[in-house]
């Protein structure tokens, strides 16, 4: 089965990363995109949203895809996640996957920077998902990179998950932002202080 892999935060959730997961889906053939949100050290979690909060809002995210599912990996493990301890604990557990590894244009450069990038490189492909206007230049990359990175284009958007939690922060909207269920949960559980 070919899978991306859609790692972050996810603080919280919105429609920028479902649109990224949906375009890699589309042109990479990927069967099954799985969100996995990373642990945060407890003294990053000043704003109130745990790790299982921040699982339950992408699986509320993803419940009405049928390629896309949450993994909760990290959040159970706790503290820090290297990719690529993750990346061999699931090919343990799911030998017979094809993984892939979805990031936004902008980390694609950092990836030289990444702990123990070469051994990562080997176990899986890059999917690199540019937005319209941004120049990403996959050349710069060492060859062991260029190799396994690939790019799928989305649709300009610019939302971040920052934007959101400080815009909710000022009491205005962010509605449509989020996922409607995303919203639903974020509204029920009080976080972020947005107000229905």
């Amino acid at each position: 089965m070919k899978v991306g892999i859609m790692g972050g935060t996810f603080d919280p959730v919105h429609i920028g990363h479902m649109l990224a997961a949906e375009a890699a889906r589309v042109a990479y053939g990927l069967e099954e995109v799985w969100f996995m949100p990373s642990h945060i050290p407890p003294h990053k979690e000043d704003a109130g949203v745990t790790g299982m909060m921040r699982l339950e809002m992408t699986a509320e995210a993803v419940a009405g895809h049928p390629s896309f599912r949450t993994l909760d990996l990290e959040i159970k493990r706790g503290g820090i996640s290297y990719t690529v301890d993750t990346i061999k604990a699931l090919r343990e557990m799911y030998p017979e996957h094809d993984f892939s590894f979805i990031i936004g244009a902008d980390m694609v450069e950092y990836l030289p920077k990444w702990n123990r990038i070469e051994e990562l490189a080997g176990m899986l492909t890059f999917i690199g998902v540019n937005r319209p206007g941004t120049k990403l230049n996959v050349e710069s990359l060492p060859d062991f990179l260029r190799r396994v990175v690939r790019i799928a284009e989305m649709p300009l958007i610019e939302i971040s998950s920052t934007m959101i939690r400080e815009r909710a922060a000022a009491g205005g909207s962010i509605r449509y932002m989020v996922p409607d269920r995303v919203y639903d949960y974020i509204v029920r559980s009080g976080i972020y202080g947005v107000q229905p």
